[in-house]
């Protein structure tokens, strides 16, 4: 199937959070060798929604293990606020991850022993800093739970472990939130509730979000969907699209 050309990639600029340039993942060596990524590049700027998709082993979530620091690139650059991470030591990754990146997993992560509110503050309490009271006690209205900060997690449903999440990785105000199939691993009703709020902290917070998902409607809240196929970008819509039309790609990129 013929795609459109993908929109040129500009310089990196102070407005991108988050910026890719000529990134190649390859595991293995040989004839056995993967191409997970073949020379992507790509820019996020801030106060965006992005979601990333494409067909099992297009390489989305490989770009996004890439782009958060989780992974590193076999060659290429990448940038988080304006900081090159590649070439980055260990010690450096982790201390610029936990002060520029927030996570929203499938599965939550949350630690069980703790709270939803020891859960929300993890992240400063690592860090030894204190939390704004004010922005601490915005998040924990927006997501609703005010009267569920003192349950564990196996004490709350799925959609209230998610906004735990979700609260848990804006709260140190993040240069970006990756949120990794957000929405996975709940029903659709709640799974519209945690975009709701995804969508609520990009235009109230001014949040910069990339999201890799395998489902149409949820990208569909997004500003901009990526499609990725063999390891490269194939289509970049800079615009809010229909589930409809999101599904309709994803099919003719199988």
């Amino acid at each position: 199937m013929a795609t459109p050309d993908v929109p040129a990639v500009e310089p990196a600029t102070s407005g991108s959070v988050v910026a890719a340039r000529d990134v190649t993942r390859v595991y293995g060596e040989g004839e056995t060798a993967v191409h997970a990524l073949r020379g992507v590049s790509v820019d996020f700027p801030r106060g965006q929604f992005a979601a990333i998709m494409g067909p099992s082993g297009s390489g989305k979530s490989t770009l996004m293990h890439i782009l958060a620091g989780l992974d590193r690139p076999t060659s290429g650059s990448v940038t988080i606020d304006g900081k090159e991470i590649v070439g980055l030591g260990d010690v450096e990754l982790t201390k610029l991850r936990r002060d520029k990146v927030g996570f929203v997993f499938q599965f939550f992560n949350l630690l069980p022993i703790l709270t939803a509110a020891e859960n929300i503050e993890l992240p400063l309490s690592i860090a030894r800093r204190r939390p704004d009271q004010a922005w601490l006690d915005e998040l924990v209205g927006a997501v609703r739970l005010e009267d569920r900060l003192d349950h564990r997690p196996d004490e709350l449903s799925g959609g209230q472990q998610q906004r735990v999440a979700i609260a848990r990785a804006l709260l140190p105000r993040p240069a970006v939130v990756f949120g990794d199939e957000p929405t996975g691993n709940l029903d659709s009703k709640t799974g519209a509730d945690v975009l709701r709020l995804l969508r609520r902290a990009v235009d109230e917070y001014g949040q910069t979000i990339v999201m890799v998902t395998h489902d149409a409607f949820a990208a569909a809240e997004a500003d901009r969907v990526l499609f990725l196929r063999d390891g490269e970008i194939v289509r970049d819509e800079r615009h809010r699209m229909q589930g409809t039309e999101i599904l309709d790609v994803v099919k003719g990129l199988e």
